[in-house]
């Protein structure tokens, strides 16, 4: 009698013994996964043609260009072509990144589109001279240029990278005497795009 209940005691205590390893076993195997489980990878959306009609550096383009010719007679410019010259970087006016080309061409679009007779130029030399304390006038080339077309004024800017922002200039120059017409700054976030088309690092 007492031998039968020893045996069931030490069946129970086996299969309590079994049930705790078989406890730990299972832990152990789910910490394991959990330990080498993958971090998911976070996948980057493509932009849409949605976004690329919204996109915000057109539009500042846009923007910039009416500002510029808010009030302004398109009559007054007389017959001849506004032109339009490409932006060029502040500290070496005979230097342009992809961007100061893309915003001339730009410029040239939204100038056009708002009723002015527009000539995009390239230059192979620079379109400023420095005179006096620093002063930016048109360059020989450029008032030469703008005589054989018979151009009043010439559209004309700077862009200065920064740390956050690059700031652009624009300014609608009488060729004859290199007056500023007209002017208007704004500025370009750096981000991804604007950074590639300055060249700089991403």
């Amino acid at each position: 009698m007492m031998m039968t209940k020893a045996i069931k005691m030490t069946n129970r205590m086996s299969r309590s013994a079994s049930i705790a390893l078989a406890s730990i076993a299972a832990a152990s195997v789910l910490a394991g996964c959990s330990v080498f489980q993958p971090a998911p990878v976070a996948v980057r959306a493509e932009p849409s043609y949605q976004d690329a009609g919204n996109n915000a550096f057109l539009l500042s383009s846009k923007d910039a260009v009416n500002q510029l010719l808010v009030g302004m007679d398109v009559n007054a410019v007389g017959p001849g072509p506004v032109l339009v010259a490409t932006i060029v970087d502040v500290n070496d006016t005979s230097r342009s990144a992809p961007l100061g080309r893309t915003l001339s061409e730009q410029y040239a679009t939204n100038m056009a589109m708002a009723g002015y007779n527009v000539k995009e130029i390239k230059l192979r030399g620079t379109v400023f001279v420095r005179e006096g304390a620093g002063e930016l006038l048109l360059s020989r080339e450029v008032r030469d240029i703008a005589r054989t077309h018979n151009a009043a004024m010439v559209l004309v800017g700077t862009y200065s990278p920064a740390s956050a922002y690059t700031y652009v200039s624009m300014k609608l120059v009488r060729t004859e005497d290199s007056r500023i017409i007209r002017g208007y700054d704004y500025a370009l976030p750096m981000d991804r795009d604007v950074k590639r088309l300055l060249g700089a690092p991403r």
